[in-house]
């Protein structure tokens, strides 16, 4: 019994360090000319399709399950892929890059809110100040002193992130446990590039690639490897594992491990890109790790039993990263 929540934990850990790897990989794409975008549609269309084989194959012929769960698979694919990234490319037009992410990660306030509203889990002292003490950590890690542009329409759309992030980490939890993760992602995938791909195709987000040398960790490549790295690592493994992980721990709880993802991001920055994190960066880091702590607490703590996780009864509410 004791091996499941640590297993989840470790999902949701490597969940949050290769969806990390995703700003870099993608600098090097954008530094050469691509839009953020077209680089998106590529990372989860490459990985929709690289997960369709194995997808059709855990399914063995159970056609009823995927057509059951079609809804599901759409809403995966509409909030968790396609809305928190139209929505976080839309804010950062309008904001600095750290406010629309920090409205973005307000997401999880709502997933404890949801369950509250939805389940009647009202959040205890712990998962209270856990929650507080993760989001100020995040502050930190953000590095969001001085930045004090605020523009309405970019709050609106760092607010529509925030919902997608929610409804990822929800509908994760909550899935019909006949429905293989490894189809589920692939489907929630392919609906958001196609999704992605409509907007772009509007010109609501910009679509242009190149295809030639790209600079990835100061050294000159092709432009396959950031590519690779982005549907490959950023994407499969990363939803893969978020989607298992979330199973196992539940969605408030994987909400708040996701967390760690922006200071994994920090890191891997600064191994690759050599920005050095500052001393602030390091004590918000060390806040996100003492929050999440906390509300893992309160989850041991739960009323059902100590060692279950939150419920995941196939009943709907889950994004983008």
């Amino acid at each position: 019994m004791h091996s499941r929540p640590a297993a989840g934990a470790a999902l949701a850990l490597l969940s949050a360090v290769t969806f990390a790897t995703s700003g870099t990989f993608a600098r090097s794409l954008i530094d050469a000319g691509w839009s953020a975008g077209s680089a998106v549609i590529a990372r989860v269309g490459i990985a929709a399709l690289v997960l369709a084989i194995p997808a059709l194959l855990s399914l063995r012929g159970r056609w009823g399950v995927l057509r059951s769960n079609a809804t599901t698979i759409g809403l995966f694919g509409l909030l968790g892929v396609a809305l928190a990234q139209v929505c976080f490319f839309n804010a950062v037009r309008y904001l600095p890059v750290g406010v629309a992410l920090l409205l973005e990660y307000l997401g999880i306030i709502l997933v404890v809110g949801w369950m509250w509203v939805r389940h009647g889990q009202r959040p205890r002292r712990l998962t209270v100040a856990g929650s507080v003490a993760a989001l100020a950590g995040l502050a930190f890690v953000l590095d969001l002193a001085g930045t004090a542009d605020f523009h309405p329409v970019g709050v609106l759309w760092g607010l529509g992130a925030a919902i997608g992030l929610a409804g990822y980490f929800v509908l994760a939890g909550r899935v019909d446990p006949r429905l293989p993760s490894v189809a589920l992602a692939s489907g929630g995938m392919a609906v958001g590039a196609a999704v992605l791909l409509l907007v772009g195709l509007t010109g609501l987000l910009p679509l242009h690639a190149t295809f030639g040398e790209v600079t990835f960790a100061g050294q000159p490549t092709s432009w396959l490897l950031p590519i690779a790295g982005l549907s490959l690592v950023a994407a499969v493994i990363a939803y893969l594992a978020g989607i298992a992980g979330t199973r196992i721990l539940g969605p408030r709880l994987s909400s708040f491990v996701g967390l760690t993802e922006v200071l994994f991001a920090v890191l891997i920055a600064w191994l690759f890109l050599n920005e050095l994190p500052t001393g602030w960066q390091l004590f918000g880091g060390a806040m996100i790790i003492a929050g999440v702590a906390l509300v893992r607490l309160d989850e041991l703590r739960g009323t059902p039993a100590a060692s279950a996780p939150v419920s995941t009864e196939p009943e709907l509410v889950l994004a983008g990263r």
